[in-house]
């Protein structure tokens, strides 16, 4: 008798979640919705984003962009689908192998090193996809640490214990709605003019100074935020790092030396003031920002309006913001997301009610007896 699990749905246009019940078949995912309606998702046309390592959340999605979804606490799925249809089932992660992940990773690296000289032009964005799922979480927190220590040493970090604090309620607020997640969000704030902010592997985020004071609200930042925390969250830092030290990263996680590898991935996280994500990446963490946004009940709006303000600044100087440098093709992707967002909920909240964001967002002022944030100049 095929087993039946519980699981929610998402269509793909709105946060909601709907619990709904599944049952695996021989060719097809059967979804019975609450409403009494079922859908079927054939095997060969469902993709897995989530779910390939130990306490992640299994994420099934169909169709175009935006997809539906489907998500589900349990790995069980996945065997699941491996016994009912197994020919069917190659592209998914399949639990039963995890026990010989590090065998197949020090394989892997040997393979590589083998054919590195011949694959170093062509194939290192490939081999740093397939390689990212395997890197351990403690590792990235180690490269994180060191990537914060050289872009943005404590030395340069503004120290207003109040204000930080109102800022990580944000952070907490966003991060909330990826319960499962491995990772430990850290906020950190740089006084640095720059309009820029940029996600480290491992779970730390930066915002410099500029920006913050660029934002008109809490929301504003907080769409900021979404969509560097979510390329925490697909690791696509740690994939673009990467690409740039794959070969001796591989190299040195054969030998075991792994100080050796976080040295040299070090090296290449020292571009990341220039790193440029690509448009794949780019589009992945604004449209999944936009569900964190969504998901936390907060208005997207908000992300979207922050955005704008930076194209348009754009246009009013020489050079693009720093903002822009890094994130680029924003007129076309401000055009998704406004295609793509939602009207605010009616139960939507807002964050830091009955605070002053302006005093807030002037920590790095605050923090010496620098002007207050009435009377500091260039403060919008």
């Amino acid at each position: 008798m095929p087993t039946s699990r519980s699981a929610h749905y998402l269509d793909g246009r709105t946060a909601t979640r709907h619990r709904v019940t599944l049952t695996v078949t021989p060719a097809t995912l059967h979804i019975a919705m609450p409403d009494g309606s079922a859908k079927q998702w054939p095997y060969d046309e469902i993709r897995q984003t989530q779910g390939t390592y130990r306490g992640e959340p299994v994420r099934l999605e169909f169709g175009p962009e935006p997809a539906e979804a489907i998500v589900i606490s349990t790995a069980a799925l996945l065997k699941d689908i491996h016994g009912a249809a197994p020919a069917l089932a190659r592209h998914f992660h399949n639990p039963a192998r995890r026990n010989a992940r590090i065998g197949w990773t020090a394989g892997a690296a040997v393979a590589v090193t083998l054919m590195v000289v011949g694959l170093y032009r062509w194939g290192i964005p490939g081999i740093a996809s397939a390689a990212t799922p395997y890197i351990p979480v403690a590792w990235e927190e180690s490269l994180g640490r060191q990537v914060v220590a050289h872009l943005a040493p404590e030395t340069q970090q503004c120290r207003n214990p109040e204000r930080l604090r109102k800022l990580d309620l944000i952070v907490q607020t966003l991060a909330a709605t990826y319960p499962e997640s491995p990772y430990r969000i850290t906020l950190s704030v740089v006084d640095d003019p720059t309009i820029n902010a940029f996600a480290a592997p491992g779970g730390r985020v930066v915002i410099l100074r500029g920006l913050l004071e660029r934002t008109a609200s809490p929301d504003q930042l907080a769409g900021v935020l979404a969509h560097e925390l979510q390329h925490i969250y697909q690791r696509h830092t740690t994939k673009a790092i990467l690409e740039q030290t794959a070969a001796t990263l591989l190299l040195t996680a054969v030998s075991g030396d792994m100080s050796g590898g976080l040295a040299w991935g070090l090296e290449g996280a020292r571009t990341m003031g220039s790193l440029h994500y690509s448009r794949t990446h780019e589009t992945e963490a604004d449209l999944e920002g936009l569900r964190m946004m969504q998901a936390a009940r907060l208005d997207p709006a908000a992300m979207i309006a922050f955005y704008g303000t930076m194209e348009r600044g754009a246009q009013d100087q020489v050079g693009p913001p720093a903002f822009l440098s890094t994130h680029p093709d924003m007129g076309e992707r401000l055009a998704t997301l406004i295609a793509l967002a939602a009207p605010p909920p009616s139960d939507a909240q807002r964050l830091l009610p009955g605070e002053d964001w302006k005093d807030i967002r002037s920590l790095c002022r605050l923090q010496a007896g620098g002007p207050s944030a009435s009377t500091s100049p260039d403060l919008p």
